[in-house]
């Protein structure tokens, strides 16, 4: 009877010295998945679309109206309507991988979930910044044919930190949206809620602050778009308007976005 042969040991896959992933190529990766899926495609079409409609109608109007143009108001308007959509894309760069089901691949080629989510953030300021850069072209189409059509009724005025207010402005409304994604990982939840927590929220405690008079010096420290009044103006220079800012964005951005973050972190990936 021949002896048994020793149990051979089971194979390893040495990873050690692999190299890790480089941080840019998550940001490649995350950035072309915002606008490879039919929802990140139509959602920044979208923007763009309703965006040009709406200067084309403002400038066709004030042309036949004979009315006074100012870039300024074409920049501020496509602000106003970016800053509706913008954050539903900062929302969709997280949820879509809970949603789509692609956590599971995602997270297999890069487990460190953290530099995800990083690079996903990082994208949507990239998206915010780009969306400033189109508004600003679209004032600047409008303005010139308004122009050519009537020169002495078109003011090209505009305050130098316009466009670096509005590059603050829309990456923290946009990382509003991305806090409250992280959080619930859902996309129909979080566009709701989005809403409702950046709109239906702030009108509440402005309305409070209106009718409490004593209220009006606490609203900022809790109420984010109060205190980003003086990021609007660009007038953000006392240590009081700071602290406001800071405080209220951690309030508004901050929490949602750690437990957020801890529940990516710890989630089951099915």
């Amino acid at each position: 009877m021949t002896a048994a042969s020793p149990a051979q040991p089971a194979p390893l896959l040495d990873v050690s010295r692999t190299r890790q992933i480089p941080f840019w190529r998550l940001v490649l990766v995350e950035l072309r998945k915002s606008f490879d899926t039919r929802a990140g495609f139509w959602l920044l079409a979208t923007i763009g679309i309703l965006v040009a409609l709406v200067e084309a109608i403002i400038m066709i109007t004030a042309i036949v109206n004979d009315g006074v143009v100012f870039f300024e108001d074409f920049a501020g308007t496509a602000a106003g309507i970016t800053s509706l959509l913008l954050p539903v894309l900062g929302i969709i760069l997280v949820t879509s991988e809970w949603g789509q089901r692609t956590a599971m691949v995602t997270f297999a080629l890069e487990p460190r979930r953290s530099r995800v989510v990083l690079a996903k953030l990082v994208v949507g300021a990239i998206a915010s910044v780009a969306t400033v850069v189109v508004m600003m072209v679209i004032g600047i189409a409008c303005t010139t044919v308004c122009e050519l059509l009537q020169p002495d009724l078109t003011f090209w005025q505009m305050e130098w930190w316009i466009p670096l207010a509005f590059v603050v402005t829309l990456t923290l409304s946009m990382t509003v949206g991305f806090a409250l994604a992280a959080l619930l990982l859902n996309t129909p939840a979080a566009i709701v809620v989005f809403f409702l927590y950046w709109y239906g929220l702030a009108i509440v405690l402005f309305v409070i602050a209106d009718l409490i008079p004593a209220f009006t010096d606490i609203a900022p420290w809790i109420n984010f778009q109060a205190a980003l009044e003086p990021v609007w103006d660009w007038s953000l220079d006392s240590a009081e308007e700071i602290g406001q800012l800071a405080v209220s964005g951690g309030v508004w951005i901050g929490l949602p976005l750690g437990i957020g973050l801890w529940r990516i972190l710890n989630a089951e990936v099915k």
